[in-house]
C-alpha cells in the first residue's frame, strides 16, 4: 500500500454523491459472494477438524501482525502516533487540574461536593478519567521511542497559571480551566438523526461562555462551605455553576477523542497501529458515554435553574422543553444518516471524517474552547504542525 504525506495539506475528504449510489447493490452483492465462496471453500478444507482450528487462525493472526510490526513504523504511522500522543498529553494535563482539585482525593471539598450533586461517584470516575489519559499519554510516547520514532515533548509549554484555590498545585500547565467557551453543540448532535459528515450544523440547547470550570481562589469560591441541592446562597450557587460546567466539559472533551481516533485509525497502514489507535479510542468512547449521562443531571430537576452570580450562566431545565433534542436521559447515540443517505441510518459514532472530526479539527476546537487561552506561538506552530501532518496521511486500499 502507498502512503502519500504532505505536511502543509489537510486531507480532503468528500461524501460518496448520490450519483455513485446506483452501483451500491451491486458491490453488497458481490461481496456477499465472495463471503459465500470463502464460508463454502473453508467447509470443503474440514473447519470441524483440528486443520483450521479457530485457535490456529487465531495464532497465524497474531504471527502476522508480530511480523509486520517489528520493524519502523511508516511515516504515515509515526504521524498519526505522535498527534494521538500530543491529545493525550493535553487531555492528561487538564485531567490532572481536575482531579487535584474534584478527584478521589482531591483537595477541595466544597467543589467535589458541588459535583457530587451531579452523582455521587463523580470523584471517583475523575480520577479514574485521569489515569487512563496519563496512561495513554505515556503508552504512546514510549511506543515511539520503541520504533526509533521521536516521542512528543510539551513541557517547554508548560507555562498557563494554575488555579490558586485550595487543593490546586501551584504550577505550570499547557490548559487553561479558568476561563472556557464550551462548545454544546455535540449534546443535541448525539440527539438527532443527522450527521455533521453530510454538512449539517448544530447548536447547543444553551450557551457557556467565559466560564470557569475549576474554582479560582478561596475569596471567591470557598472551599469548605455547604453545597445543598439547591444551593441557597452566591457563594454555593457560583460553585455549583463551576461544577455543572465542568461536567459539560467532560463531555466536550471526550466526544473529542470518541471521533477522533477512529478518524485516525482509518488511516493506519501497520496492524499493530490500528491495534493501538481502536484499542484506546474505544476508552475515550466510553469516557464520552459516562460524562454524557453526567452532564444531564446538571441541567434536570433538582438542579436546574442554577445560575452563576458573577457571570450570569444559568443551567436551564432542558427536561421542561419537552424535546428530544433535550432531554436529558436520551445519552445513547440515536441512529442518523451514515456513509450514504440511501442507506438506512445507524447509530455510529460521528463525525468520523477528516475535516470533521480529524487533527486539525481537535485542535480548532480546543483553541475555541479556550483551553490553550495564554499558550505560546510556539506551542501552536507545534500542535498544528502535529495535526497537519496526521491528517495529511493517506492510505490507499
Amino acid at each position: 500500500m502507498k502512503e502519500k504525506n504532505s505536511p502543509s495539506a489537510v486531507v480532503s475528504e468528500t461524501n460518496s454523491s448520490e450519483a455513485g449510489q446506483s452501483s451500491t447493490e451491486e458491490s453488497v452483492q458481490r461481496h456477499w459472494q465472495g463471503v459465500v465462496k470463502r464460508r463454502s471453500f473453508l467447509k470443503g478444507l474440514g473447519i470441524a477438524g483440528a486443520t483450521l482450528s479457530a485457535g490456529a487462525l487465531l495464532g497465524t493472526e497474531s504471527n502476522a501482525q508480530a511480523t509486520q510490526s517489528r520493524g519502523r513504523l511508516s511515516k504515515g504511522d509515526a504521524a498519526l502516533l505522535r498527534f494521538a500522543a500530543a491529545a493525550e498529553i493535553i487531555e492528561a494535563d487538564l485531567w490532572e487540574q481536575y482531579n487535584e482539585l474534584g478527584g478521589i482525593q482531591g483537595g477541595n471539598p466544597a467543589y467535589i461536593a458541588a459535583l457530587s450533586n451531579l452523582d455521587g461517584d463523580m470523584a471517583q470516575y475523575i480520577s479514574d478519567n485521569t489515569d487512563d489519559e496519563l496512561s495513554h499519554a505515556a503508552f504512546l510516547n514510549a511506543y515511539l521511542i520503541s520504533k526509533g520514532e521521536e516521542a512528543v515533548d510539551l513541557e517547554p509549554f508548560r507555562n498557563l497559571p494554575s488555579s490558586q484555590a485550595t487543593g490546586a498545585k501551584n504550577k505550570g500547565r499547557l490548559t487553561n480551566l479558568l476561563k472556557l467557551n464550551v462548545d454544546l453543540s455535540w449534546y443535541t448532535r448525539y440527539r438527532s438523526g443527522k450527521n455533521p459528515d453530510f454538512g449539517v450544523k448544530f447548536k447547543g440547547p444553551f450557551t457557556i461562555e467565559n466560564q470557569p470550570a475549576i474554582p479560582l481562589n478561596d475569596n471567591d469560591t470557598p472551599p469548605n462551605q455547604d453545597q445543598p441541592v439547591p444551593p441557597t446562597s452566591p457563594d454555593q450557587s457560583r460553585m455549583q455553576a463551576i461544577a455543572n460546567t465542568a461536567g459539560f466539559h467532560f463531555a466536550f472533551i471526550e466526544q473529542g477523542g470518541a471521533s477522533l481516533y477512529p478518524t485516525l485509525a482509518f488511516k493506519a497502514t501497520d496492524p499493530e497501529v490500528l491495534r493501538i489507535l481502536i484499542s484506546i479510542g474505544g476508552v475515550e468512547i466510553d469516557h464520552f458515554g459516562l460524562w454524557h449521562d453526567k452532564a444531564g443531571n446538571a441541567v434536570a430537576q433538582p438542579l436546574a435553574g442554577v445560575t452563576d452570580p458573577k457571570t450570569g450562566l444559568t443551567f436551564p431545565d432542558l427536561n421542561a422543553r419537552n424535546s428530544e433534542l433535550d432531554q436529558t436521559n436520551l445519552i445513547l447515540p440515536e441512529p442518523c444518516e451514515f456513509i450514504s443517505k440511501s442507506l438506512p441510518p445507524c447509530s455510529v459514532i460521528r463525525p468520523t471524517l477528516t475535516q470533521n472530526g480529524g487533527a486539525v479539527a481537535t485542535i480548532k476546537a480546543f483553541t475555541d474552547d479556550l483551553l490553550f487561552l495564554g499558550q505560546s506561538p510556539a506551542f501552536f506552530s507545534l500542535v498544528h504542525r502535529l495535526a497537519i501532518e496526521a491528517d495529511s496521511v493517506r492510505r490507499s486500499f
